[in-house]
């Protein structure tokens, strides 16, 4: 039984509007457990102002019912308060991608993962911080790619007709042919250790996997203090099309061209303007000209229920 006061928190156009018709089914089965309050976020940013609200009025259980575009938005609002007042947080996989669902090690199917959410046990996890050099800060639970991967995100954005993991291997193929752009940065991590690279595609996982199927870091985990990274260099194209089924497995990190490790804390310097998406959110989209970013971690943020 659940007595915990809980606000279900729903984007109902989810994976093209699908997770309105499957959170129908989910009522009898909250009901069984006690019951949530609902709410429904209805424009991009609402459900951060929906879970800020749900956390002033002392809910103790927030459950962010979408992809990883409602779990991102309700983890930046949970994160805006001390540590003693966030609530625990439920995801329930009804979106399109489900990528930090999958690190929590919720089941795909809603119901069976409304069932894990009550019954479960909480975990701490992660929180990753990201800082441009405008004072703009972002929390992200899952990923934050730089280069490739945030052009890959721009495009699938443009694709409605498609959804999943059909649509980030169209955006894959776009970027690879439209946007084969290498940058060069400047990265210093954990204070003391620096390299230059001119890279095509950057990122840093705090959970293992992004866009529905692509296994960035297989062996990621999100509570265990520490991000982990995946850099890919200045590689042809023809490359970058061998690496498509490489990622989807995620026996990339074998190939030598493909550095990875872990740290705590990194800051980016680019020499051009940075592309960057934040758990599949564009950050810095093709209009933006950001050259620096910050990131820190916050160990043991929230508390997950799986």
């Amino acid at each position: 039984m659940n007595h915990r006061k809980t606000l279900f928190i729903i984007n109902p156009n989810a994976n093209m509007g699908n997770a309105w018709r499957q959170a129908a089914d989910l009522r009898p089965i909250m009901e069984e457990y006690g019951g949530a309050d609902w709410a429904g976020s209805v424009y991009p940013t609402h459900a951060i102002e929906l879970a800020k609200k749900a956390v002033e009025d002392g809910y103790e259980l927030v459950i962010a019912g979408g992809g990883d575009g409602t779990v991102h938005e309700v983890v930046n609002a949970i994160m805006e308060f001390p540590k003693e007042k966030r609530p625990a947080l439920g995801v329930l996989p009804l979106g399109s991608g489900n990528d930090f669902s999958y690190s929590a090690g919720m089941d795909p199917n809603p119901a069976k993962a409304l069932r894990q959410i009550f019954e479960g046990k909480e975990s701490w996890v992660d929180i990753g911080k990201v800082e441009d050099d405008r004072g703009r800060t972002e929390y992200f639970d899952n990923t934050v790619g730089v280069g490739f991967d945030a052009v890959v995100t721009i495009h699938s954005h443009k694709m409605p007709w498609v959804r999943g993991l059909t649509m980030y291997v169209l955006a894959v193929l776009k970027t690879i042919f439209l946007n084969h752009n290498p940058i060069g940065v400047d990265i210093t991590m954990d204070g003391d250790n620096k390299f230059q690279e001119k890279l095509i595609m950057f990122t840093l996982c705090n959970g293992g996997r992004e866009g529905g199927g692509f296994h960035l870091y297989p062996e990621a985990k999100t509570g265990d203090g520490i991000f982990n990274y995946v850099t890919v260099p200045n590689v042809s194209r023809m490359m970058m099309l061998r690496f498509i089924p490489m990622f989807m497995n995620g026996s990339h990190l074998k190939h030598p061209k493909v550095k990875f490790g872990d740290f705590k804390d990194m800051v980016v310097e680019s020499d051009s303007a940075m592309f960057i998406h934040i758990d599949g959110e564009v950050f810095s989209g093709f209009t933006s000209n950001l050259r620096k970013i910050k990131v820190t971690m916050e160990h043991e943020a929230i508390r997950v229920v799986s």
